[in-house]
């Protein structure tokens, strides 16, 4: 039975000018979502509010059933450390560490062991034990997305995660990112300029003149 990570409702969200109006969104169990749109429509900004690092002009989201702008900081932090798991477009990986210690301390903070099966799926397994600074970008974004999954997140937001890979990168990481929703029960939120990835989720949606519409 599927059952909801995610219950956003009403969300609306002003800068300089308004970005999106009374916006509703869910995610449940074993469920993927692509949001598309153009550049400044919004995207990143509902993913930061959804994902617990921007609080709504207005609006109620619900993760795992608790009022997360509701939540003191330490019980935010919590969540942020065991239950969430954000991957950006850029990896923001320690240099002047090895791949694979750039991981262990993602798994030392949520107290996980690291999956082998997860790095022989993103075909990184080899690189370990070298230093950031000598992998290639895309090896480094694929270390970075380890890096998330070792946490064991009970729901993924992923920022642009394939923006800068070659389609046969990106299509394996979207194959790891799907097998792991699958595997786990998790949910994966994915905003993407990428047509091809987001068709791959199971509901996309375009944010588009202040509104969020399915379109998939």
């Amino acid at each position: 039975m599927f059952q909801a990570l995610l219950e956003a409702t009403h969300i609306t969200h002003s800068f300089d000018y308004r970005l999106f109006t009374d916006i509703d969104f869910s995610l449940a169990t074993h469920e993927s979502a692509a949001i598309i749109g153009r550049s400044g429509s919004g995207k990143s900004t509902l993913l930061h509010i959804f994902s617990t690092f921007l609080k709504p002009d207005n609006g109620r989201v619900m993760l795992f059933n608790h009022e997360l702008y509701s939540l003191g900081d330490d019980e935010i932090e919590a969540l942020r450390r065991y239950d969430v798991g954000v991957i950006f477009q850029f990896h923001y990986l320690f240099k002047g560490m090895s791949a694979m210690e750039n991981i262990e301390v993602a798994s030392m903070l949520s107290g996980e062991t690291i999956d082998d099966a997860i790095l022989e799926k993103l075909e990184i397994k080899e690189l370990m034990q070298k230093k950031v600074g000598e992998l290639s970008g895309g090896q480094q974004q694929r270390v970075s997305i380890a890096r998330v999954l070792s946490k064991k997140p009970r729901i993924i937001f992923a920022d642009e995660p394939t923006g800068n890979l070659d389609k046969e990168t990106a299509d394996l990481v979207m194959d790891v990112l799907l097998d792991y929703i699958k595997e786990t029960g998790a949910g994966l939120l994915l905003v993407t300029h990428d047509a091809n990835m987001a068709t791959r989720c199971d509901k996309t949606y375009r944010l588009e003149d202040k509104i969020l519409k399915e379109v998939q």
